[in-house]
């Protein structure tokens, strides 16, 4: 018996990589998993009926599961994604946000409207979700019905540390993070958690940059298999937080990094430095900060 035995998951972007991996370890562990994907290219343009294969793969492992081909970027269809889970199989416990796109270039390279597209799909995609999710929750908590529901969004280490050439997903990897920890706030009381999970893997999506390694599919490796960049590494760390054992892990940032879990710590208050219930001289704070925060004799500053 799994660890998710009669849970009900969606899981977006779940059509390729890492999303088809999360779908398939969540069936193993007895969750029925309605699998999304819009079956568009990396860059978010076109359509076509990927999550079926993801679907055709949990079947022939015994699973259950069902597709649906909406977009996340628009937020009606978001609520039919939910409304889908929970007409098919009487509600929905498991909010796994994992659909993505890129359209990397410079800063001074980056149109608008691809900056744009990316949030679209990653912010705006993740957030409708978890609104129609939200309301899905709160209603039953509403009725008096005992909610155990979980929501993992899809951070990035380039939204954790930056990385050049991707702004627009950095930014996007970013608000994801801050949409985590405010959710994890806002519906603790409706008994659901909330966290976000950096993964790493050779995917369509790392596959656009240069010298990346070759694309693995979550289906290509053996289960008894080991590969560092195999994008199904960080699925069991998404299907434990879905259980009933993380109840009490919520508004946390985990990184998972070929077969290591950490947990980020984020931005957290350090050294400090005070005026004394003054406004500061900026000489003087260029000052302090040197020698009390950043501890240096030398970082460059005029005054030196």
């Amino acid at each position: 018996m799994g660890l998710l035995e009669g849970k009900i998951a969606v899981v977006t972007g779940a059509g390729h990589g890492i999303g088809r991996a999360h779908a398939i370890e969540l069936a193993r562990q007895g969750a029925s998993v309605l699998v999304n994907d819009l079956g568009s290219s990396v860059r978010g343009t076109g359509s076509g009926r990927d999550a079926d294969e993801t679907v055709a793969l949990i079947a022939k492992r015994g699973g259950v599961a069902a597709a649906n081909f909406g977009d996340v970027s628009d937020h009606d269809q978001c609520r039919h994604l939910i409304d889908q889970a929970v007409d098919t199989w009487g509600r929905l416990d498991i909010l796994v946000n994992n659909a993505g796109i890129v359209r990397d270039a410079a800063i001074w390279n980056m149109t608008p409207e691809d900056f744009d597209a990316v949030m679209a799909v990653h912010v705006r995609g993740t957030w409708s979700c978890c609104h129609h999710a939200a309301l899905h929750w709160r209603a039953r908590a509403k009725s008096g019905e005992k909610v155990v529901g979980r929501v993992i969004n899809t951070t990035s280490g380039a939204g954790l540390t930056g990385n050049f050439g991707q702004s627009s997903y950095a930014t996007a990897k970013a608000a994801i993070v801050g949409l985590t920890l405010t959710l994890a706030q806002e519906l603790r009381a409706l008994g659901v958690t909330a966290n976000a999970v950096g993964p790493s893997g050779a995917t369509r999506l790392t596959g656009t940059m240069p010298g990346a390694p070759e694309v693995i599919e979550a289906d290509d490796v053996p289960d008894d298999e080991w590969r560092p960049m195999d994008p199904a590494n960080s699925s069991p760390l998404v299907s434990w937080l879905a259980s009933d054992e993380a109840q009490l892990i919520t508004g946390q940032v985990f990184r998972s990094i070929h077969d290591r879990v950490i947990w980020m710590h984020g931005w957290r208050e350090g050294a400090e430095v005070a005026a004394g219930e003054k406004r500061w001289v900026a000489a003087d704070l260029g000052r302090a900060l040197a020698t009390d925060v950043f501890q240096v004799s030398s970082p460059g500053l005029r005054f030196l």
